[in-house]
This record gives structure tokens, C-alpha cells and sequence, in this order.
């Protein structure tokens, strides 16, 4: 059997080098034919490069002479003298490398830039495994038309974990979807509380070793908002029957309640590598991905509500989703503004979603969802939201 081709999308990224680590670790499984990123780190991106032999490279920013030239200097200290992959670069390398053909494009890109590619992956006819999990928000009904049955493989732990529970039962005997949440690193506190956490501590993380903005997404729980839309929009379930609830271990890290009563949970030890191998093998394990629970030691695993009034932003995302249209869209980029507002120093931590739901108060929607309306009510919502942070004293 022929190695699955696979394309990185956003390989320099924690899901990128992970997923790398994952083929490298199975070579018979995967070859890697092309690899994309945002291009801060090209020295990163012209390593993979050599490292995986890639037939094609892009970079959203940079120089095309200037990453060749890198390419063939760390080309020639492996003995790969000639080696040169064609050279994309500029806003669309990402999508332009995720048309080229292949067998499963992974999609580690972070933020709503991931709509194009996610849509460019989709028209090539290969299997999405998809860690952006901003693209299917904000494109919604437009990423699910242009998805074939099955062409969509979820990698984020959560999502990868229901999509495993869901193989233990019929879709009509599914009653709920229950996403867990690390708490982050404000797990226990109250809202007065938050109000003058630094941007130092919310990326302080307990558990995973993320970007900024998914990691402060995750101290406010505007991750797990964005999961809960991502969830009901990948597996058709409502969002009602779709709830959250607070796991500190991070080992289980999802679970499904059928029509019985019964409860189907997935756990391991935190480690997305193997979700990404998941995502590249679908619907086959990877053997050896990752480690598992070591059941000979002494273990605890407790659950707790979660706080809707110290983290609303679950149910904003909820009532966002609800609206439909653009809706999910302004939620999402006016979030990614007032986080970057947060860490400068402009706002407080609990601005970020206040800001948030006004911004989607005062929003009205499109009537027609395409990629134009999608991108023309995130300029709005980034406009909109520069402008209510601009009047607002911290």
C-alpha cells in the first residue's frame, strides 16, 4: 500500500510540528508532498522542507529568493544538492498549496485565514483533517455544502474524541454531545476575580502548550464556545443538546450520552498527536501515536459544572450560532481583536467578551452566506470593535 500524501497546512505552528513528529514516526503510513505557513519563521519552514522532501512550499509573507535560497542551503547540508519545491507565496500560498493533489490536507492554520484553504482543501477531493477550527465557524453552511460525506475529519481533542464515541452507536441514538473544558488557568475564580488578571497568567495554561490566541481563547472559554458551534455544525446535533463540562485532568476528553443512558467517554493522556493521527488515518489508528493511561498508578479524574457567570462566553457562542448568517463570524474575529487589545495593555480580561456580545448586538447579518459576506462582516466586526476599545478606558 502507497504512503497517504499528505499537505501541512500552517506547519510551523504546534499542530504542524506535531504532525510532522507523527510521520516521521511512520513513514510507511505518510509522505508529506507539500507544506505552508504564515512566514515568521522561515528559516523552520526551509527546514521541514528538506527534512520531508515537500514538492511545494508557501509562505503568506516573505521573499520567494530569499526562502529558496534558504531551502538550498539547508538542502546542501544534507546531501540534497538540487533539491528546489516550487515556491508559493503571498495571502493565498495557503490556498493555492492546498489544491495541490493529494490525499488528506491538514488544516493546523490558526484563525478565520483558514476559511480559503479549508474551501480549496474541499474542492481538491481530499479528506480535510481539520484543526482550524475557524473556518468551518465563520464559513458554516458554506464549508458544509462544499464538504462531501465523510470528507471532514475533525483534529481538535475534543472533536476527535466525539467523532470516536459517536462509532459506539446509530446517529438517531445519540442524545448529547458533552465537550470537556480544562478550566484554564482562572478555573474557580469569580468574575470580580478576573477583572484584573494580567495577559502573563492567561497563558499560563495547566495543561497544553499553545499560541496566544488559543491559549487566551482557552483561559476565557471562547475555545470551548467556538467547540460547542464546531461540534453542532460537524456531527448535526442541536445546540441544546450539546453541553460543557469542567475536567482539570484533561484526560477525558469527550463524551457521548446515548438515548439509553449510557455514556461513552475517550481518554488518554493530554497529547494531540493523537488526534493528528487520527486526522491523517482516518477512519484507522495510527499504532503507537501516542502513550496511554498508565493504569498501574493511583489516579483521580473529577468534573464540575462550569461557571456561565464568570465565563459567558459558551453561551454568547451558543446565541451566535443560534442567529446563524455572519453571526459566527463577528463572534470570531471581534474576540481575536479584543484579545490582541488584552495584550497590549488596552483592555481588561474580562473586556474581551463583553466586547464581544456588543459587538454582536449591534450586529444584523447577510442575507446570503458566501465567502465575500463572510469576509465583509469580519472587516465590520474587526472595524467595529477597533472603534468601541478606541472609546473605551481600560
Amino acid at each position: 500500500m502507497q504512503p497517504r500524501k499528505i499537505v501541512i497546512l500552517g506547519s510551523t505552528g504546534s499542530i504542524g510540528t506535531q504532525a510532522i513528529e507523527v510521520i516521521d514516526a511512520a513513514p510507511h503510513l505518510f509522505e508529506v508532498v507539500a507544506l505552508s505557513a504564515g512566514g515568521g519563521n522561515p528559516e523552520l519552514i526551509a527546514q521541514q522542507a528538506v527534512h520531508t522532501r515537500a514538492q511545494a512550499v508557501g509562505v503568506a509573507r516573505g521573499d520567494a529568493a530569499a526562502l529558496q535560497q534558504l531551502i538550498a542551503g539547508f538542502a546542501a547540508t544534507a546531501g540534497l544538492k538540487g533539491f528546489a519545491p516550487e515556491i508559493f507565496v503571498g495571502p493565498d500560498a495557503s490556498a493555492r498549496v492546498a489544491g495541490i493533489p493529494s490525499d488528506v490536507v491538514l488544516n493546523g492554520i490558526t484563525g478565520s485565514i483558514g476559511l480559503a484553504p479549508t474551501l480549496a482543501a474541499l474542492e481538491s477531493g481530499a479528506t480535510l483533517a481539520l484543526a482550524n477550527k475557524e473556518s468551518l465557524i465563520v464559513g458554516g453552511a458554506l464549508v458544509k455544502a462544499a464538504a462531501g460525506p465523510g470528507q471532514i475529519v475533525p483534529v481538535d481533542s475534543e472533536h476527535s474524541a466525539i467523532a470516536q464515541c459517536l462509532r459506539s452507536g446509530a446517529a438517531a441514538e445519540v442524545h448529547k454531545l458533552i465537550l470537556t473544558a480544562s478550566g484554564g488557568p482562572f478555573r474557580g475564580r469569580t468574575r470580580e476575580q478576573l477583572q484584573d488578571v494580567s495577559p502573563q497568567e492567561a497563558l499560563a495554561h495547566p495543561t497544553w502548550d499553545m499560541g496566544l490566541m488559543v491559549t487566551t481563547n482557552s483561559a476565557s472559554l471562547v475555545n470551548k464556545g467556538l467547540e460547542v458551534i464546531e461540534a453542532h455544525l460537524l456531527f448535526d446535533v442541536p445546540l441544546d443538546r450539546i453541553d460543557v463540562v469542567v475536567h482539570p485532568q484533561s484526560v477525558v476528553h469527550s463524551m457521548v450520552q446515548f438515548v439509553d443512558g449510557s455514556i461513552i467517554a475517550q481518554a488518554s493522556p493530554p497529547d494531540m498527536r493523537l488526534p493528528i493521527a487520527l486526522g491523517l488515518g482516518w477512519p484507522d489508528r495510527v499504532p503507537g501515536a501516542a502513550r496511554a493511561c498508565d493504569w498501574s498508578q493511583a489516579t483521580s479524574w473529577t468534573f464540575e459544572p462550569l461557571d456561565s457567570e464568570a465565563f459567558p462566553a459558551v453561551d454568547l457562542a451558543k446565541e451566535a450560532a443560534k442567529q446563524g448568517s455572519t453571526f459566527p463570524a463577528v463572534f470570531n474575529a471581534a474576540n481575536e481583536e479584543a484579545v490582541e487589545a488584552f495584550h497590549a495593555g488596552r483592555i481588561r480580561f474580562t473586556d474581551i467578551v463583553d466586547t464581544v456580545e456588543s459587538v454582536l448586538s449591534e450586529h444584523t447579518g447577510s442575507s446570503e452566506l458566501t465567502l465575500e459576506s463572510v469576509l465583509d462582516a469580519e472587516a465590520w466586526a474587526r472595524s467595529r470593535t477597533h472603534d468601541r476599545l478606541a472609546t473605551s478606558p481600560l
